[in-house]
């Protein structure tokens, strides 16, 4: 079910209303709702989710009653290798069953070609991540295991953040699952809030923009410099939009239950270095991956060129998770560069001392740009559907041509994102429009409505369902 469906506007208010009515179910209430919300895609996806669930509640329990810790590593051991190899069947088995057939043909060899005719669940590289991290925190006694099946499973299910994040450790959702905030009127008031600046996201700019950027990124060897330079800014910002968007509506649907979702993104774009960037794009994958992936690789220990290879590592995997193609890997690749040279360089550790006054609004600014032009240039790794998409589009922009192609729609759809960003940003405060008086937030609110029912383009998948 997707939140910008006819579908989900009846779902939603029919789920508030029952919880309100029976607060007492609420859980059970929650939970039916959400294994609704998951199997509207495709019921067989339940059993795929259920199982994953049941798997890592055994395992922690199985953990907690055992002292012996070999049948506590043993029992971790069970749920990663069966959440991994459900990831991997999945998500990745034709892929690395293609790369291998592909590398022994090289050589002169022939391989045949097994491959698993599958439907790659929706949501599956997130609600796993979530079993994986509680199990690995039970395991190490962060956190005890939960005793309700019914509490451990909405926690997987959770339907707000269940396809598309944020990443929700249990630590921080189990405790507001078994006993939930009061849902106050300062809370309804900051669930609408963030529900219209998800939906302007990604129903008024990223969705008229994705037509556009499809066709551009499809057949890139027809396009003249301008469009394709066109096409990477629009993506910078419909991705932006869209898996923002996504977030802002969790959130905001979380308010009106009674549950604090993590903030996922914090105007990004404004960043001055990619390592800032990376601090305020998709906040709980990277978290996750510093936790679980690159603090038990080293870290920050071992010294500068053992932190370089763990940064490497940790990007890879991030690119890998993102997608089964080598597009993704090299993505992630090329991002972990990044942040390597800035290591190296002593940059993105903080903001440095600017000048004051129009001077340091110069510098500043000047680092945005840069910053968000480097970045718009992996995102053409992202988005290209294979490496001669890649090469035919980078040809294309050298050849500087046509460079009046690039039109306003990127320079509009840049303002659209930056009216929403730079108060959040100024304010430190997502909720910054709620302080603005009644008569200019009721005429906004309107519009952006009218804009939504006249314009607004149902059943648009959000980009990062795919992954």
């Amino acid at each position: 079910m997707l939140f910008n469906s006819i579908i989900f506007v009846v779902f939603l208010p029919l789920v508030l209303l029952a919880v309100a009515a029976v607060p007492r179910l609420r859980n059970p209430i929650l939970l039916v709702a959400s294994y609704i919300f998951y199997g509207w895609w495709d019921p067989r996806f339940l059993t795929l989710i259920i199982s994953t669930t049941l798997i890592g509640y055994v395992a922690a329990l199985a953990m907690v009653a055992s002292g012996e810790p070999q049948r506590r590593k043993l029992a971790l051991t069970v749920s990663l290798v069966c959440n991994l190899g459900v990831l991997g069947t999945f998500k990745y088995f034709n892929f690395f069953v293609e790369s291998a057939v592909q590398l022994i043909e090289s050589i002169g060899w022939h391989a045949s070609r097994p491959a698993l005719d599958v439907i790659l669940p929706v949501g599956i590289s997130f609600y796993t991540l979530q079993v994986m991290s509680y199990t690995i925190d039970v395991y190490f006694g962060r956190m005890p295991a939960v005793r309700r099946l019914q509490d451990f499973a909405l926690y997987v299910a959770f339907f707000p953040q269940l396809v598309a994040g944020p990443i929700e450790r249990a630590r921080d959702l189990l405790p507001q699952i078994l006993s939930p905030a009061p849902v106050t009127s300062a809370r309804v008031s900051f669930g609408l809030m963030m529900l219209m600046v998800g939906y302007t996201k990604k129903v008024l700019i990223a969705d008229p923009i994705a037509g556009v950027t499809g066709e551009i990124f499809a057949a890139p060897e027809a396009m003249t410099a301008g469009v394709l330079l066109k096409g990477c800014y629009l993506f910078t910002l419909q991705i932006y939009c869209d898996f923002s968007g996504y977030s802002d509506i969790a959130r905001g649907i979380g308010a009106l239950l009674g549950i604090e979702l993590q903030e996922n993104f914090r105007q990004p774009y404004l960043s001055q270095s990619v390592s800032e960037f990376w601090r305020r794009w998709h906040i709980s994958l990277g978290s996750w991956l510093r936790d679980y992936v690159y603090v038990p690789l080293g870290g920050n220990r071992g010294g500068p060129t053992r932190r370089m290879i763990n940064v490497m590592i940790t990007w890879l995997v991030s690119g890998l998770w993102h997608g089964a193609n080598w597009t993704y890997v090299v993505w992630g690749g090329l991002n972990g560069l990044y942040l390597c040279v800035e290591g190296a360089l002593g940059i993105g550790r903080g903001d440095p001392p600017y000048p004051r006054g129009v001077n340091g609004w110069a510098v500043r600014i000047t680092r945005s740009v840069l910053t968000f032009h480097l970045v718009a240039l992996t995102w053409i790794f992202f988005a290209s559907p294979s490496f001669a998409h890649i090469v035919d589009y980078f040809q294309g922009l050298l050849v500087f041509d046509g460079m009046s192609d690039v039109g306003p729609l990127p320079f509009l759809a840049g303002l659209a994102v930056l009216a929403i960003d730079v108060p959040q940003n100024a304010s430190n405060d997502h909720a910054v429009f709620l302080r603005a008086p009644w008569w200019l937030q009721s005429p906004v609110y309107a519009a952006l409505l009218l804009g939504m029912v006249l314009f607004g383009e149902s059943d648009t998948p959000f980009i990062y369902f795919q992954f």
